[in-house]
């Protein structure tokens, strides 16, 4: 079922509402699925079915992205406030130490957690940080250009394009190694969703400075790459290995940089196992 929740951050201008969509169904113990700069809770579905049937599920929109308005005046979209808002919407929530599972900016958003002893276990599928600056150069330069064109695309293009699997292909290959097993609607709906996303260029400003070199000690930690992610390319998960020794690293083959999409039975799998 689809909801909101709002609580209060402070800022330099007093007390300010963060309102947070989230979608929330299963049985077990909870599990927070966070997803990547400019997408949408919805890029979950394809798992959030097999995840439900032994995990409490919350796929949350993160603040600016989807449903979920952006953050107020005072608040800045960087690693440090999100730190803050997440740990805010889990108190909401009433979700004592949930795992977490995120992709992409939602997968650092997850080991950041899990640096901050805020979760009990993380699954980062191709998290950003652990790029050198010519790679972080060239993503970032790849998600302004898909964003550029998302944002000039007349909507019945869009929906034009979604169709047909090589439309489809067009308009979702970097980021989907199988952009063909992605429906029309979801396309659409998630071309939509990063041309709307509120917080994308702040987000994308301050990753300038991310880095993510600290190991996360104390819980479980998977890190899964997957073997076709043209975003942030498979060898960025050696050096998140390297960084956070303890950690379980996984391949997944056949997988782009989103790769719940590609292979949700492998990736609800890695994900279970993660939170086990």
């Amino acid at each position: 079922m689809s909801a909101t929740v709002s609580f209060k951050l402070a800022t330099p201008r007093g007390a300010q509402t963060v309102t947070v969509s989230y979608r929330r169904g299963g049985t077990g113990e909870p599990l927070l699925l966070l997803h990547g700069i400019g997408h949408h809770r919805q890029v979950w579905d394809p798992v959030i079915p097999v995840l439900a049937a032994e995990r409490d599920v919350i796929a949350v929109d993160l603040p600016g992205c989807g449903a979920s308005p952006g953050l107020p005046d005072g608040l800045e979209h960087d690693l440090a406030t999100m730190n803050v808002v997440l740990g805010e919407l889990c108190s909401a929530l009433e979700l004592d130490r949930p795992h977490v599972a995120g992709n992409s900016l939602g997968g650092l958003l997850a080991l950041a957690l899990g640096r901050e002893k805020l979760v009990r276990s993380v699954t980062a599928l191709s998290p950003a940080g652990f790029w050198s600056q010519a790679e972080r150069y060239y993503a970032f330069g790849v998600l302004r250009a898909m964003r550029g064109i998302a944002r000039r695309m007349p909507l019945p293009v869009v929906e034009g394009l979604s169709r047909p699997a090589f439309g489809r292909t067009l308009l979702t290959s970097t980021i989907y190694a199988r952009p063909g097993r992605r429906s029309p609607e979801a396309v659409v709906a998630e071309t939509l969703a990063l041309a709307r996303a509120q917080g994308f260029e702040e987000t994308l400003r301050s990753g300038r400075s991310v880095l993510f070199t600290d190991d996360v000690p104390g819980i479980p930690v998977t890190v899964a790459w997957g073997s076709k992610d043209r975003l942030l390319v498979p060898r960025q998960g050696i050096r998140a290995k390297y960084m956070i020794p303890r950690a379980r690293l996984v391949r997944l083959p056949g997988c782009g940089h989103v790769p719940m999409n590609d292979d949700p039975a492998l990736v609800a799998r890695v994900v279970l196992d993660g939170s086990r």
